[in-house]
């Protein structure tokens, strides 16, 4: 919808058009001009996976080449923004309606959403998940970097430049940008490293106290130096499990609240990690279009 939202847009509008949006899919393929690629390999994503709605990528893309006059601004949803609130007001009560409408100025209570003019029906401005008493969650636009837990990440310049290049392309759009981090090995791990790196804060988000207690000594001291060097340490549960299986269940817990709270995603794969390909599924439900498939060869 947010694809064809800007198809609608430049179709309209012949003169200089500037467009708001909350989809960082939409956003980040004009400002990064990924389409360039996706002709070049025929329509397939880095992956070689056919682009999703190529149908309508294929309409909106030549505006995007060929229109010296179009911009288009990103924009944080459900964060106050008058505009991007009103439009996605507007969104729920054509569902509600189960038709459109258009016109100029502020819309009629009976185009918002609520039966018989009760405007009151439809909820505007709720964050995704975030419970208003969490006093936890930090400040900003959340991204958590999740995926591989391979440890060979740790020494993979080439997996580290490319992890940094993402996290400097969010952080251009996005100057409030907090990588959050389970602080687990692999991409967790490098996602803490190259954001102190590359000037943007971090919050390691642990599932219970001292979860590397168990861990090799130099592994130990690892995560400690990378707890000491963040800028918030948020532990969600007060008591370290007896066992096993309770640290995996307390872990999912922790995955779960991290799912809840966060605006953006990033997942290292190599393609072929079961586990790794099963939290992209699990983050594209979460955060949708704003979930950055990053694939790494090691």
């Amino acid at each position: 919808m947010e694809v064809t939202a800007a198809i609608r847009a430049c179709e309209a509008i012949s003169g200089p058009l500037h467009i708001v949006s909350d989809s960082t899919y939409v956003v980040k393929c004009w400002h990064d001009r990924w389409w360039e690629g996706w002709i070049r390999r025929g329509w397939k994503n880095a992956s070689k996976k056919p682009i999703a709605n190529r149908d309508l990528w294929e309409q909106l893309v030549p505006y995007f080449r060929d229109r010296e006059d179009l911009t288009l601004e990103w924009v944080k949803g459900h964060s106050g923004d008058q505009w991007n609130d009103m439009a996605d007001v507007l969104a729920v009560g054509a569902v509600v309606r189960r038709d459109g409408a258009s016109g100029a100025g502020h819309p009629e209570p009976r185009f918002l959403g609520g039966e018989d003019g009760e405007e009151d029906k439809v909820s505007v401005g709720k964050p995704r998940g975030r419970a208003a008493t969490d006093s936890r969650i930090p400040e900003g636009t959340l991204l958590v970097v999740v995926g591989l837990r391979d440890r060979r990440l740790a020494g993979s310049a080439t997996a580290a430049a490319r992890l940094g290049d993402v996290l400097d392309s969010y952080a251009q759009m996005y100057p409030d940008l907090v990588v959050m981090t389970g602080l687990r090995d692999g991409a967790e791990q490098l996602a803490a490293e190259v954001a102190t790196k590359r000037g943007v804060g971090y919050a390691a988000i642990l599932p219970y106290p001292n979860p590397a207690a168990t861990w090799k000594p130099a592994e130990r001291d690892r995560f400690d130096l990378l707890c000491d060097s963040a800028d918030r340490v948020i532990t969600l549960e007060k008591k370290r499990p007896a066992d096993s299986d309770a640290m995996k269940k307390a872990i999912a817990r922790r995955d779960g609240w991290l799912r809840s709270v966060v605006d953006l995603a990033v997942v290292m794969t190599d393609g072929s990690d079961a586990e790794a390909e099963e939290a992209l599924k699990r983050w594209e439900k979460a955060v949708g279009d704003d979930v950055w498939r990053l694939d790494v060869e090691l």
